[in-house]
């Protein structure tokens, strides 16, 4: 099979920070569903192990990376229930494994979902790491309930990424939250309302811009850009017994005693926790693809895929990263086949 990989971490200008390759198209065993992939998404996590995964060392094979595709079921492992050949998923995959920069790829039944019906196959490759990580950050580690929380505040750091596009659209049309989301450019501020954000406020200024709205606190906060950077920010808006989560990481440690008078939560989230650890509950990724498959199909959410480039090649995978390392992505970048 073709595949497009990497065997030493190189800036994306260099000619071999991507290299086109032939290697065995591999076997399903087990859990594992063999997936002829349609089409593949981009995500920061991508160039981030790019640039770190080969550092000043060159690999025997090209590593294959890549976490977001859609694709048809060709072959199946002696364990798989929930899947069978011919069927159309789409998922984000296992870091821990092979990506999906590829023609073929080997993935646990258990982190799959049916691919939603009324999506193209780009459009449905731009969605599973961005709904896993808002569905999971907003329902599993805040725990936030359309029942109880209804109407509370959400300040959503990083309003017109991927993630961000999502957590916007699940926080409102599921959770019934108010949405307060950050961009500071025209067109991001416009997405934002498009997704559905109650108000847009700019990032540079945080608490005057949220305070001058006419909010004191927020009750729940996600952070989609950078802990540190907006730490003091954070723990200053949000509301006595409120809840912070991020996914972003932190090089130096976090001051989490400025949470201590205000009895705050915060929370990592990290959606690769469940496939990585092999959880009890990794299954539950599976039902989450489900779900949020359905609500695109119904029309509840919609897809965030704003750019489609044609063809697996490594110029294609240049261009992609080039555009996510520049920080200025609106939505999904999507490769099709």
């Amino acid at each position: 099979m073709k595949a497009v990989g990497f065997k030493t971490s190189l800036p994306i200008t260099e000619p071999n920070s991507f290299i086109a390759f032939e290697t065995e198209k591999p076997s399903p065993v087990g859990h594992q569903l063999l997936i002829k992939i349609n089409a593949i998404a981009v995500n920061p996590v991508d160039f981030k192990i790019r640039q770190n995964a080969a550092k000043d060392t060159i690999l025997e094979q090209p590593k294959i990376i890549g976490w977001d595709a859609s694709g048809i079921v060709e072959a199946v492992g002696e364990n798989v229930s929930l899947f069978n050949i011919g069927d159309q998923v789409y998922y984000a995959g296992d870091i821990t494994k092979a990506g999906c920069n590829a023609e073929f790829q080997l993935v646990d039944e258990r982190i799959v979902g049916k691919k939603p019906k009324t999506l193209s196959n780009e459009a449905a490759a731009a969605m599973p790491l961005t709904a896993l990580t808002a569905w999971e950050i907003l329902f599993n580690r805040i725990r936030i309930s359309a029942e109880k929380d209804k109407g509370k505040t959400l300040l959503v750091i990083g309003g017109a990424g991927g993630v961000g596009s999502i957590a916007i659209q699940l926080a409102k049309k599921i959770a019934n939250l108010n949405v307060i989301a950050t961009a500071s450019r025209p067109q991001t501020i416009e997405w934002c309302k498009q997704m559905g954000a109650d108000l847009v406020v700019n990032h540079k200024n945080l608490v005057d811009e949220v305070r001058k709205a006419g909010f004191q606190f927020v009750d729940f906060i996600v952070d989609f850009v950078d802990t540190n950077s907006y730490w003091d920010a954070m723990s200053e808006l949000i509301k006595p017994q409120g809840h912070i989560a991020s996914i972003t990481g932190s090089a130096t440690p976090i001051a989490l005693n400025k949470l201590k008078t205000k009895s705050a939560s915060f929370s990592w989230e990290f959606m690769y926790t469940r496939s990585s650890f092999q959880t009890e509950d990794m299954v539950e990724q599976h039902h989450i693809l489900n779900k949020v498959a359905n609500l695109l199909d119904e029309g509840a959410l919609v897809s965030t895929l704003t750019q489609t480039l044609s063809g697996l090649s490594a110029e294609n995978l240049k261009q992609a990263h080039q555009q996510l390392e520049s920080g200025t992505t609106i939505g999904k970048i999507a490769i099709k086949y």
